[in-house]
């Protein structure tokens, strides 16, 4: 078996003396792992950072085996781990896609999103121009994994407009007339989801995170992939703190 693929650095473990698994999201392959020789050298360390882009070609006698990996930089996002919050954001997203997904299945839409997501990160001057982007690839994610929200219409009245809030059990969205008698136990629906356009306020992206965190919670982040949660905490806390409502 013999893959060679542009991919992303999603996760690094190391293993033996000086080598390392990597596990690389790749456009067409999904979630790959694979050996890297010398991946806590001086040459390979700043290559194989969460969040790079990079040429991998990937070897294995059987797809059952673990493959061997030779990889080449193709594009470095490690200046952004320096600064908080970006850092904050490509480890969280980097974690959950290494942890949340099935080895070798194709998720095209979530290596565009997730590639989308990371560029935007990089080219925004703060958090505010990325938020809308974060929320969308959880979003995302649990849809492409079975559990995927319905934000069409309204689950009581069929209604498509004035839609206002979320059932945290369904995940049907509720019109503003359907919603009042339940009060507080809908999510609240942030206008930028519904109407499909960038979030206007911090408001709004800290409303969409805790929608989308509340099914991630519930569908995800179980099991083994609970480890991983706490890194989600840390970005929300420094959201919140960028935002001013910490």
């Amino acid at each position: 078996m013999r893959i060679d693929t542009e991919a992303i650095v999603v996760a690094l473990k190391a293993h033996g003396e000086h080598g390392a698994i990597l596990r690389l999201m790749t456009p067409q392959d999904g979630l790959q792992a694979c050996y890297v020789r010398g991946a806590r050298g001086r040459q390979l360390r700043p290559v194989l950072l969460p969040g790079n882009r990079v040429a991998a070609s990937i070897t294995a006698r059987t797809e059952a085996h673990l493959g061997q990996g030779v990889i080449e930089l193709a594009h470095s996002r490690g200046p952004l781990l320096g600064e908080p919050l970006p850092a904050a954001a490509i480890d969280w997203v980097c974690a959950l896609t290494a942890s949340a997904l099935a080895e070798g299945q194709s998720y095209p839409r979530l290596y565009a999103a997730l590639e989308g997501l990371l560029a935007a990160i990089e080219a925004s001057p703060s958090a505010h121009g990325w938020g809308s982007s974060l929320v969308r690839f959880e979003l995302l994610l649990l849809a492409e994994l079975g559990f995927g929200l319905d934000l069409s219409a309204c689950a009581a009245s069929g209604a498509t407009g004035d839609l206002v809030a979320v059932s945290p059990r369904s995940g049907r969205a509720v019109s503003a007339a359907e919603a009042e008698p339940f009060g507080d136990r809908l999510l609240r629906l942030p206008p930028f989801l519904a109407e499909k356009r960038q979030a206007r306020d911090w408001a709004e992206i800290l409303d969409g995170l805790a929608l989308s965190g509340h099914f991630l919670a519930r569908d995800i982040l179980i099991d083994r992939s609970r480890t991983i949660a706490d890194s989600r905490v840390r970005l929300i806390d420094r959201l919140r703190r960028a935002a001013g409502m910490a």
